[in-house]
């Protein structure tokens, strides 16, 4: 794992944070995808779990969530609802989005969360992922994918100050 980054594309924060960190990547470039299931044809040759990323606020708009899970498995947001006992939630506009984020639409990624200064964004994790030796995300661009230790994500987490938790989150 690692890569120069003078050829990489993306947000130039994700390597410097991960430089910072000490945390090897690999590196696969790919055209734009701005959904998991057209990016899933270039992901057939590299081993790891690759993540649906969503982004949520709730009735009031006062707070937002990210939530991170298998790209194959669907979310039952009426289930997750009732757990959060938030109310209501739905998908978050680009606005808010970028406000938090720094990140448009079909390139959501917790690397994004080097953007929130305010720590506001709470991440929700599936559980299922700590399964994974692997895991992939965008560069907060969608013409690329990166691939880290699952054990070096979580030490990014703690790195960006916002709060998360692993939950089931499908059976």
């Amino acid at each position: 794992m690692g890569n120069s980054s003078a050829q990489l594309r993306g947000d130039a924060k994700v390597y410097e944070t991960l430089g910072e960190l000490n945390i090897p990547f690999d590196y696969y470039e790919h055209p734009p995808v701005p959904t998991v299931e057209e990016a899933s044809k270039y992901w057939t040759d590299i081993d790891a779990a690759h993540c649906k990323n969503l982004f949520f606020r709730n009735h009031k708009g006062n707070k937002h969530y990210l939530v991170v899970l298998h790209y194959q498995k669907a979310l039952n947001i009426r289930d997750l609802e009732q757990r959060l006992k938030q109310g209501k939630i739905s998908f978050a506009s680009p606005e808010r989005m970028m406000r938090y984020l720094g990140l448009t639409p079909g390139s959501v990624s917790p690397l994004g969360l080097i953007h929130d200064s305010e720590k506001h964004v709470h991440v929700f994790l599936d559980s299922k992922l700590k399964d994974f030796d692997l895991i992939s995300f965008h560069p907060n661009l969608n013409t690329a994918s990166l691939v880290i230790q699952f054990s070096d994500f979580v030490r990014y987490l703690r790195f960006t100050g916002n709060t998360y938790e692993f939950i089931s989150l499908y059976d």
